[in-house]
């Protein structure tokens, strides 16, 4: 449960460059990107996290997918998955086969994937960092930088799609070496969405344990 809180926190921490000024052509591009997703009832991405810390030696790689419509979400990374339809949560986890029921809160709500195009509006800034291309594509950059200077992640690199303002990827880094990069794999935009997609459907659990802490 901790390492799929830990997946939506450090994905939902976006942060901006603490001493650059606001830059119009970055804001431009992020409320094209924001507006894009914001056009859609729902859509779907898979997508690939890996977190590499070169003193250390390490390089771990795992892949998820997330549903997202609104403030509702359904996301799945490794063997746990945490749904939410704006009321309540679930955090089930595959090992244990054990679900736990609690309220939707405040901190749940900040957790929600749909946040992620939102939060440089209010208390981040942002700068134009150029441009990348890869496999024929080009892609804008835009940096961010936390104003909170104890932030954990101090830079994070959006790389946006220059055709049709799509983020592709984006990477975190944080002070204490670890670097984490997330590349979407798959994306579905308005996908068909079943009557329990957001929300815990016991029958499809087989011997689940429910611990209900509403």
């Amino acid at each position: 449960m901790k390492k799929l809180f830990s997946v939506l926190l450090i994905v939902l921490t976006f942060v901006n460059l603490a001493s650059a000024q606001q830059d119009p052509k970055a804001g431009k591009i992020l409320n094209q990107m924001s507006a894009k997703y914001k056009s859609m009832k729902a859509f779907k991405v898979s997508f690939a996290q890996t977190l590499e810390n070169k003193t250390a030696k390490v390089k771990e790689t795992m892949e998820g997918d997330v549903l997202v419509s609104g403030k509702k979400y359904r996301l799945k990374v490794s063997s746990q998955e945490i749904i939410n339809d704006g009321k309540l949560m679930w955090t089930y986890l595959q090992d244990a086969n054990e679900v736990t029921i609690t309220e939707n809160d405040a901190e749940a709500e900040s957790m929600s994937p749909s946040n992620i195009f939102d939060m440089y509006k209010k208390g981040y800034k942002y700068a134009y960092a150029g441009t990348e291309t890869e496999n024929g594509v080009k892609y804008d950059v835009i940096e961010l930088a936390p104003e909170d200077r104890s932030n954990p992640i101090y830079k994070v690199r959006l790389f946006i799609n220059q055709k049709d303002n799509t983020l592709k990827k984006w990477e975190m880094f944080r002070n204490n070496g670890n670097r984490y990069s997330y590349v979407i794999k798959k994306f579905e935009a308005n996908p068909s969405l079943a009557a329990d997609s957001f929300s815990f459907n016991k029958a499809k659990y087989k011997g689940v344990t429910v611990v209900d802490l509403r």
